[in-house]
């Protein structure tokens, strides 16, 4: 090889005076710099534990980020690490998916709105759907939009029920081509999801019929849209479920479930059930939110987590419900329904007093509420999705509230400030 190199020199520098080749020839051997270090946007994070949304868990994992994605994902030891990547040692923490909220009611000019989603990544949520409050003002686009240290927007426009005055003034209909005309007024506002109320608000007013929302629903699914449904009453959510709606935004809340309802949800496997437990009326410690919102406003919320008898009656059938129907194999996403930005952390905690096991909430609260939302590249922690986790002090498997002990929250890759409180919290909405 040696030989051939040289007669190609020889050949290259044929006519050249001896001393340029010379000089020539000595260029080509090594430089007297030192080559510079290889640069890497990759890091590396290993040692911890991976709890990865699809109800699998990696003892010791680790896992590759660049460019805002996952890369790879595995066991410490079986990940290699890029010249010039930085390493992260997660030794003794956990980490799970960012939170999806799939059912919120969201702030509706720009600059509230970007503080309500500031306040959900501070929280470790990934993303919030605002499901049916926002009107023709409220700033879309910023679905689109990038915004640092703050969960992705995503929105059902403006929901649609029959009128209820006195009430927040939405799509109300009283026809079938004007509940048809509402559904193409959201779709062509590019809406996730359209959102239907059936509920007659403890007798106040007339509940949007099976026909309205029989046309809703065929008008919805014409155009690639499913349908999220507010319910109460056991007896309308079978009738929704006959008029093939897609996702209920609630359990259902007048009474325990029966074997009709059962056979018709288990014969629709594509249905989502939010179910949005209501307060379980028993005495909370809410300390752990010391740090992040004011001594008043703490105070406001401890002496409101008292025993309430009639809401633990309330919460008891809702909580029946969900167990029976995660026995039953339905799929469970999480909603919190309101506008308070750390409520998906007690949902997991109520999901589990219910009956769900800690790593089937989490499941919910990942990838299922992720599949609601249409967000396709995020809720679990593999290759190609998005770099959006939560870094926890201690393992949420063995105690759901383990999930408020934040360490550090990543977004597409960037780690979120959470050097400042966030703002308060708004009341809650249905």
């Amino acid at each position: 090889m040696k030989r051939q190199i040289n007669k190609h020199l020889r050949r290259g520098f044929a006519g050249v005076p001896w001393w340029i080749a010379l000089i020539a020839i000595a260029g080509c051997g090594k430089s007297s710099e030192p080559a510079a270090p290889v640069q890497s946007s990759a890091v590396l994070f290993e040692g911890g534990r991976l709890i990865t949304g699809s109800g699998a868990s990696i003892e010791n994992a680790a896992f590759l980020v660049e460019n805002g994605r996952f890369v790879t994902v595995g066991a410490a030891g079986e990940v290699p690490l890029p010249a010039g990547a930085q390493r992260v040692d997660l030794s003794g923490k956990t980490v799970i998916p960012a939170i999806i909220d799939a059912h919120t009611h969201l702030s509706t000019t720009r600059d509230e709105l970007i503080v309500d989603l500031e306040r959900r990544a501070y929280y470790g949520i990934g993303a919030a759907l605002s499901l049916g409050s926002d009107d023709a003002s409220t700033p879309l686009e910023i679905r689109e939009e990038v915004l640092p240290n703050a969960a992705r927007y995503r929105s059902a426009g403006l929901g649609i029920t029959a009128p209820e005055p006195g009430r927040r003034e939405v799509h109300w209909v009283t026809t079938e081509e004007a509940a048809r005309q509402a559904v193409r007024t959201e779709a062509d506002r590019k809406v996730e999801i359209v959102k239907i109320w059936v509920d007659d608000r403890d007798g106040k007013f007339q509940k949007l019929s099976p026909a309205l929302y029989r046309a809703v629903i065929d008008e919805a699914h014409q155009r690639g849209l499913k349908v999220a449904a507010h319910i109460f009453a056991l007896d309308d959510a079978k009738e929704l479920l006959r008029a093939g709606i897609d996702i209920f935004a609630h359990g259902v809340r007048d009474r325990d479930i029966d074997e009709e309802f059962v056979s018709l949800i288990k014969a629709r496997p594509n249905v989502v059930l939010i179910p949005n437990l209501p307060n379980r009326g028993v005495a909370t410690d809410v300390s752990w939110l010391a740090s992040s919102v004011s001594a008043e406003e703490l105070g406001k919320l401890q002496e409101s987590a008292k025993d309430d008898p009639k809401a633990q009656a309330a919460f008891g059938i809702q909580a029946r419900n969900l167990a029976r129907l995660a026995r039953e194999g339905v799929t469970i996403a999480l909603g919190t329904d309101g506008n308070t930005p750390w409520a998906p952390h007690v949902e997991l905690e109520d999901t589990v007093v219910a009956g769900l096991s800690p790593a089937d909430a989490l499941v919910a609260a990942t990838r299922n509420s992720a599949a609601v939302v249409g967000l396709s590249d995020t809720g679990t922690i593999e290759a190609g999705k998005r770099a959006d986790f939560v870094v926890l002090e201690a393992n949420p498997l063995e105690d759901i509230k383990n999930t408020r002990r934040i360490s550090s929250v990543y977004l597409s890759g960037d780690q979120v400030s959470r050097t400042e409180k966030p703002a308060a919290a708004a009341k809650r909405e249905s």
